[in-house]
This record gives structure tokens, C-alpha cells and sequence, in this order.
């Protein structure tokens, strides 16, 4: 007879030192077999919604919490049952009847190694070969902080291909790259139905059959004369973090109101070009490549405030993040090192990023370790704004709608397409005349993109 142990599974750190996350919704329940790393819950935190993988192989004892309940980091929230020969490496269930003891995930012992529950996902054992990095990716010369990151998640059987045929890299976007990073799939198993076999992230979820559903829509309290939300998840998250950014970083706003007729007309040229068929080109393709060159003359609206080392810390990479109005709140993912992007690689990561948020389906990192962000009011009809900047960021820019307006050239009145941009900035960390250098080297990137020539 085998002998079992009772396991409890204890809410992790899902990244950035939260404290608590709310219970949506169980995939198990008791008396359920579960296996290494099958999704058992799905939780809410302040930042996204997380699917929390099961650190045991075993029988599910006991559902501590219940749907709807916030929970505090470090309380169990599910006990299993597992084999005490094979917890943590997959072991079968263990037999019914067997004497069982309890221990708790947090408190094994070194010698019999446990999954590690700071991060979000069990931690499979150790083969002893190291873990292969993408190659090709540059670091950068500065330390940088990045949150934790998500372990690999079991997926299907995966035979490596020989030394010859992984020469050469599958083509992929990072977002991409880290998806697959993230759930443990080798993209040079993957077909890429992309345009020119690009892989993408549809490619990986179907390869792995995690293809994720929507988030949930916060239920509402009605009463006869008033509608009462419930204040919690990214909800509190954002208000609580602009209110700190609000009465912390000295904000400082200026407007520049530029002819972008240039840049519209090289959109067209774009769209109907082969090299960039299949790939969405929009105004904010083209305001955030141009974003990025003007950061290459104006670092320092690259940077961020460390008051506790009372040191200006100035990052050497772009972690460009983008505002998106999402069935969960506001929320401010990034693309990670954007500055290294091609214009079509970028394209595909502003993709893959708006649809991955409004399906309320950004992870914690990325919605982490952003260094400067766009916000796009101009596709609600919004001409300029004063925008808040996203913590720890020193700068934020919003790009207003693209109006025909009445503008002079060459000494002549023309109707020309013209847009407002914002800039806002922490004035601790920019001076005014870094920002206003800045602004204007985006405006004259965008009234005239052949500018870029002469910044990069």
C-alpha cells in the first residue's frame, strides 16, 4: 500500500510583491485527479488575470476558499492528496485508504525539494541541463529589473530537432517568444501561419491548447436609482497607483500641434506594400516608432526616480507601454525592448499586445518594468489631453485624433491632416527644456519622417 501525505497549496506571489488576489473561479474540484502543472484555478490580481497551475501530481482534499473570496498571500487556498514517493515529479494519485500525512508546500524540508511558490507555477524538477536562452538576444550593459518570471508549464511531448536544424531561428515576434517562454513550447516545433511564416501567438495557444477565454465582466449591484461596482482587481490597482503618480511626480504638460499629412500619405505607401502585407499598420505604428528614435536624443525622458537610493536611474532599453481601455479597467502593458524592433516586428507586438489586454489576458510581467508609455485618446475623437504618468515612468505621450484642418503652407492656407500630441513629465527627472526638445523632435518626425534620417 502506498503511503500519501496531505500537501496544502498556499497563494503565491503572482509577481510585484502583491498581497492578495480574489478566487474567480476553480477548474478542479475535491476528489478531482490532478497532474503536474494542470491549471486549477484561475485568480485575479491587481494587475491581470492568472491561471495558477497545480505544483502536485494527486487528489484534491479540500477547496479552501471560494469563488469571489480576495485571499492573502500565503494562505492555503487547496490540499491535496498526493504519493509521498513522487509529489513533486508527477507521481500517480495515491491509493485510497493509505495513511496520509500533512505538510504544508511551504515548509519541505532541503532534502526533499518542493515546488517553489514564489511566481505562479510549479517548479518541475531540475534535469541538470541549463535552460536555453532565445538566441540573439542582446543584453543591455546597465543591470536591469525584471520581474519574475512565469515558470514553464508541461505541454506536449517535444522532440528537439538536430544542431543543424536549429541554426536558424524561427521567425517570431518577442511577445511571442516570451508566450512560449512562459508555457514551455519550442517555437522550432512550431508552424508559423503569419505572413511569411511568421509564428504567432494563435500559433503557440494551438499548439498547446491553451487558448484562453475572456475575462469575466465585474458583476454590478443595482438598486432602483444608483449602479454600485465593486472597487477591487485593476480597478483599485489603477486608482490607487495614479493617485500616488498624481501626488508624488511633479507633473509638467505641453502640447504641440503638428501637419501630419506626411505621415498619413507613407501609411498608404505602406499598407500597399508587400513587404508589409498581412500586417496591421495604424497612426500609432507609426507615433510609436517615432517615439522611439526621438528617445535616442532625449534619454532622460527614459528614466525613473529611485527615491530610495535618491539616484536618477537611466535605463539603456525601451519598454514601451501602451494604454489600453480594457472590460477589466485601464491597464498599461508594455513591449519589451521595443527600441531593437523592426517597424513590422513592431507592428506585430502592438498587435498582439492590444488584443492580448482587451481579452483581459495580460500577464504581471506585462504589465511590469515599463519605462515610458503612449496613450492613444485620438481613436475616441479626443484632440489633447493632460495624461497621468504611469508609475514609475518619467514621461507619458498621448497622441490626439488626426483632423483635416485648415493649416498654412508655404505662406498659403491648405487643408491638411493635423494632429495634437501631449507630453507629460515628471519635472524631478526632466527638465523643461529636455522635454520640449523631445516633443519636438516627435512632431518633426511625424510632420516629415524622412526627419528620422537625421537622428538615427
Amino acid at each position: 500500500m502506498t503511503a500519501t501525505m496531505i500537501k496544502e497549496f498556499r497563494l503565491p506571489d503572482l509577481g510585484e510583491g502583491l498581497t492578495e488576489s480574489e478566487i474567480l473561479s476553480w477548474k478542479v474540484a475535491v476528489g478531482d485527479t490532478v497532474t503536474l502543472n494542470q491549471v486549477i484555478a484561475e485568480v485575479e490580481t491587481a494587475k491581470a488575470v492568472v491561471e495558477l497551475p497545480s505544483p502536485f501530481a494527486g487528489t484534491v482534499a479540500a477547496l479552501h476558499e471560494q469563488p469571489g473570496t480576495v485571499v492573502e498571500v500565503g494562505k492555503p487556498i487547496v490540499s491535496f492528496e498526493v504519493d509521498d514517493a513522487g509529489s513533486s515529479n508527477g507521481g500517480s494519485a495515491p491509493t485510497a485508504g493509505a495513511p496520509a500525512a500533512v505538510e504544508s508546500s511551504g515548509e519541505a524540508s532541503p532534502a526533499k525539494r518542493e515546488p517553489n511558490l514564489v511566481g505562479y507555477g510549479a517548479v518541475v524538477e531540475h534535469s541538470g541541463r541549463p535552460t536555453r536562452r532565445a538566441r540573439g538576444q542582446a543584453q543591455s550593459e546597465a543591470p536591469r529589473e525584471t520581474p519574475a518570471s512565469t515558470p514553464a508549464v508541461a505541454g506536449p511531448t517535444q522532440q528537439r530537432p538536430s544542431e543543424t536544424e536549429a541554426a536558424e531561428r524561427p521567425r517570431s515576434t518577442p511577445p511571442v517568444r516570451k508566450l512560449a517562454r512562459d508555457i514551455g513550447v519550442d517555437l522550432e516545433l512550431v508552424s508559423g501561419t503569419g505572413p511569411g511564416g511568421l509564428i504567432t501567438r494563435e500559433d503557440v495557444q494551438n499548439f498547446t491548447g491553451a487558448a484562453e477565454a475572456p475575462a469575466e465582466i465585474p458583476v454590478l449591484v443595482q438598486g432602483e436609482r444608483e449602479t454600485r461596482t465593486p472597487i477591487k482587481g485593476v480597478r483599485k490597482f489603477t486608482a490607487a497607483a495614479m493617485v500616488q503618480s498624481a501626488f508624488t511626480a511633479p507633473h509638467v504638460t505641453e502640447f504641440l500641434t503638428v501637419d501630419v499629412t506626411a505621415t498619413m500619405e507613407l501609411l498608404t505607401r505602406l499598407k500597399g506594400n508587400r513587404a508589409f502585407e498581412g500586417y496591421k499598420l495604424t497612426p500609432l505604428t507609426i507615433a510609436s516608432k517615432a517615439v522611439l528614435v526621438a528617445l535616442r536624443n532625449n534619454p532622460t525622458l527614459n528614466s525613473r526616480w529611485d527615491e530610495a537610493s535618491q539616484e536618477i536611474v537611466q535605463f539603456n532599453y525601451v519598454n514601451l507601454g501602451i494604454a489600453a481601455a480594457t472590460p477589466r479597467g485601464l491597464t498599461v502593458p508594455n513591449i519589451k525592448d521595443a527600441d531593437r524592433l523592426t517597424l513590422r516586428e513592431l507592428s506585430t507586438a502592438l498587435t498582439e499586445l492590444t488584443d492580448t489586454a482587451r481579452a483581459g489576458k495580460s500577464s504581471p510581467s506585462d504589465l511590469s518594468g515599463g519605462t515610458i508609455s503612449i496613450t492613444n485618446i485620438g481613436v475616441f475623437g479626443i484632440d489633447a489631453g493632460t495624461p497621468i504618468l504611469n508609475p514609475g515612468e518619467a514621461a507619458i505621450v498621448a497622441l490626439g485624433a488626426v483632423r483635416k484642418a485648415p493649416w498654412v503652407v508655404n505662406d498659403e492656407l491648405a487643408v491638411r491632416q493635423v494632429m495634437s500630441l501631449s507630453l507629460s513629465f515628471d519635472h524631478r527627472l526632466v527638465d523643461g527644456e529636455q522635454g520640449s526638445r523631445f516633443l519636438a523632435d516627435l512632431g518633426a518626425i511625424l510632420s516629415d519622417p524622412a526627419m528620422v534620417m537625421t537622428m538615427i
